[in-house]
């Protein structure tokens, strides 16, 4: 894992930290690293949520376009499978993740965001997909990710022209979550983190992979995917606790083990 990313895990959240100043631009050497991270945090048992964060400043403002400005298409085409496996590799950890956005998180920032569950944003942060004022299109997911979350108009709106989203339309249009004071993302995301990580690991990979491949069938393919991982969850520990608790002491008081 190169130094421009680090993982530190407190109290089963682990924070996938990416920091290259003064932009966080997403050269190879970045997509690299979150690819690294988003593999370690998914094996680990001590990690039960995850947030992926790139500083009190600024989230992450796109690509490296200095590394873009020479490609050739045989280059382009190559370096952008890279570039999606980083980010795939992000949006298929099994755990929760939440996304805590300050500042920028413009193009493949934007795109990186997509990746995560939620998304927690300080009141300056800026959204955007400015590929088209390069002469070309979103190329980590932008095209796909975010019309499954905004609706397809609202994505085309944003791919089209270019445009910034503060923080507040973010929130109204479904692109983020949660809008606090820009000193509060990081706390606020690790606090919401922390209530996942208390939780039944287990029935949250499986409710976490149930919604996002049942989203890539039909509805009948997806309620089969559904039943499966329901009915796995008999053979949890996790289970027993829960309902067992239910009876002794009604809904929410269950301690679970994670296994």
């Amino acid at each position: 894992m190169t130094h421009l990313v680090t993982v530190d895990v407190t109290d089963g959240v682990a924070t996938v930290r990416f920091d290259r100043p003064p932009m966080n631009a997403l050269s190879v050497e970045v997509q690299e690293g979150l690819r690294d991270a988003a593999r370690d945090v998914a094996r680990r048992r001590d990690v039960g949520a995850v947030i992926v964060y790139g500083g009190p400043k600024v989230f992450a403002a796109g690509a490296d376009v200095k590394e873009m400005a020479d490609w050739t298409l045989s280059e382009a085409l190559e370096r952008t499978r890279g570039l999606q496996d980083a980010f795939t590799a992000i949006e298929q950890i099994p755990q929760p993740t939440i996304a805590a956005v300050t500042g920028f998180a413009l193009g493949g920032g934007c795109e990186l965001a997509l990746c995560c569950d939620f998304r927690v944003a300080g009141d300056n942060a800026k959204f955007g997909q400015p590929e088209i004022l390069l002469g070309i299109i979103p190329g980590a997911g932008g095209t796909q990710r975010l019309p499954r979350l905004v609706g397809p108009a609202r994505a085309k709106d944003l791919i089209f022209s270019g445009r910034f989203v503060g923080a507040e339309e973010a929130l109204s249009i479904g692109l983020v979550d949660r809008v606090v004071p820009p000193d509060d993302v990081y706390a606020t995301a690790a606090a919401w983190a922390s209530e996942f990580a208390r939780g039944p690991r287990l029935a949250l990979h499986a409710a976490k992979a149930a919604i996002s491949r049942g989203l890539e069938t039909d509805i009948q393919s997806g309620l089969e995917i559904e039943r499966v991982h329901f009915a796995g969850l008999f053979g949890t520990e996790d289970r027993r606790i829960g309902m067992s608790s239910f009876m002794d002491n009604g809904p929410g008081q269950a301690e679970f083990t994670g296994s």
